[in-house]
């Protein structure tokens, strides 16, 4: 089993962010994209776009 986080951009919305971290951790990709959603709106702010966007882009597509 490969280790590696790569983004799912058949499933993913914006970048595949979430979609590609859903399917690695078995978590429902929509609790995923929700929880990131209210932890960027209410705690992270700019530090959370910030993060997503990192993660798009230092993945493996």
């Amino acid at each position: 089993m490969n280790n590696s986080f790569t983004l799912d951009r058949t499933n993913g919305k914006i970048m595949g962010v979430c979609a590609g971290l859903a399917n690695r951790s078995g978590i429902d990709v929509t609790l995923l994209r929700v929880a990131l959603v209210l932890l960027t709106l209410c705690a992270l702010g700019p530090i959370g776009v910030v993060a997503y966007l990192l993660a798009g882009w230092l993945a493996e597509g």
